[in-house]
């Protein structure tokens, strides 16, 4: 049985320029090649001096083997083919297909739920029509739980039909799909290999979420809020970017929970690759007040490259004198304003 944990206190980025590689021209034969020379160098005449090289010439088109180098070259405006950010405003609904207590994603019956998702969409295409709306469902595919199971790692994986009945899901109303991780006593080098498979779709993209990795506190997921350092994004990035080179995929989004400072260690060190889009994510739920000031502290104040803002139907209306912040009022009210909007 799943188990879910609810932040319990809420304790955002410039985006960078990215290129489009070229590619060399094909070999081909020279006219002349096949034909004999018409005279034979005389004995003892001195040959030609060779053609002078062309060194930066060869210097950029080396640059352009490499994509990550052709990037910054080629194209100065944006990003490789297929990019969803910044072009897009993505919006998800979060949660388990089989859970009702872990987000909207599954706690409603699928029809009401899509016409409930299709309302929304409307109201953020209305609150910035220059924008479009790239419509998403971000499913917590491997999830934290408060029983260690077999290994003692306090994770569980979602079955095989469970995945893959919720990408047809979301193939079935044209919507991304992010298959999220909370990693337990476990660590994303063991758990991110398990969803290889199903991230060669060019629809299939991911999020981490250190509030439940647990290895360096050495307590289960619940205890404490987990964290992690730049070099496990580093890690997730470098696993996503090889996902896209070898399957020739347009980029992965790869989503980063996130709301205290601790959650996320060096972000500075965090290291960013053109194949895929890094989203900062303020996850934290509460007040507005609270909300805005955790998205400033620990997302605009610690710039990596995308942000993204969550929106809980049930916990940000707990607060006295709260309500669910309007898609206006988002836009309104952050700095920069949000391309990742989730609904829990």
């Amino acid at each position: 049985m799943l188990t879910s944990f609810i932040p319990r206190r809420t304790v955002v980025a410039a985006t960078l320029g990215l290129l489009v590689a070229t590619s060399l021209p094909a070999c081909r034969t020279s006219p002349e090649e096949g034909k004999k020379p018409e005279a034979a160098a005389t004995a003892g005449s001195t040959p030609a001096p060779p053609p002078p090289v062309d060194t930066i010439k060869l210097k950029a088109l080396a640059m352009r083997r490499d994509s990550l180098r052709a990037d910054s070259i080629v194209k100065k405006s944006g990003q490789l083919p297929g990019a969803i950010l910044p072009g897009h405003r993505i919006v998800a609904f979060y949660g388990n297909i089989r859970s009702k207590g872990m987000g909207i994603l599954g706690r409603e019956p699928k029809e009401q739920m899509f016409r409930k998702f299709e309302k929304v969409l409307a109201q953020w295409q209305a609150a910035d029509p220059s924008l479009p709306i790239q419509p998403a469902l971000h499913s917590v595919t491997i999830t934290a739980q408060g029983a260690a199971g077999k290994d003692g790692k306090y994770r569980l994986m979602n079955s095989r039909a469970t995945i893959e009945e919720t990408i047809n899901w979301a193939k079935e109303h044209h919507c991304i799909i992010f298959l999220d991780v909370q990693v337990g006593l476990s660590n994303l080098r063991a758990e991110l290999p398990k969803l290889e498979p199903y991230l060669k779709d060019p629809i299939v993209h991911m999020g981490i979420d250190p509030e439940f990795a647990m290895e360096t506190k050495g307590v289960r997921p619940g205890k404490k809020i987990g964290t992690y350092d730049a070099k496990d994004v580093n890690y997730a990035v470098s696993f996503l970017a090889r996902i896209v080179s070898e399957n020739h995929l347009p980029p992965k989004v790869l989503t980063v929970h996130r709301f205290t400072q601790g959650m996320i260690t060096n972000y500075k060190n965090i290291k960013l690759d053109p194949r895929v889009q890094i989203v900062m994510h303020m996850d934290g739920w509460g007040s507005p007040t609270l909300k805005k000031d955790s998205y400033h502290d620990y997302i605009q104040t610690q710039p990596v490259q995308y942000t993204g803002f969550k929106l809980f139907y049930e916990y940000d209306i707990k607060p006295k004198n709260s309500h669910l912040m309007t898609p206006p009022e988002v836009l309104a009210q952050l700095t920069p304003k949000p391309l990742y909007i989730q609904y829990q």
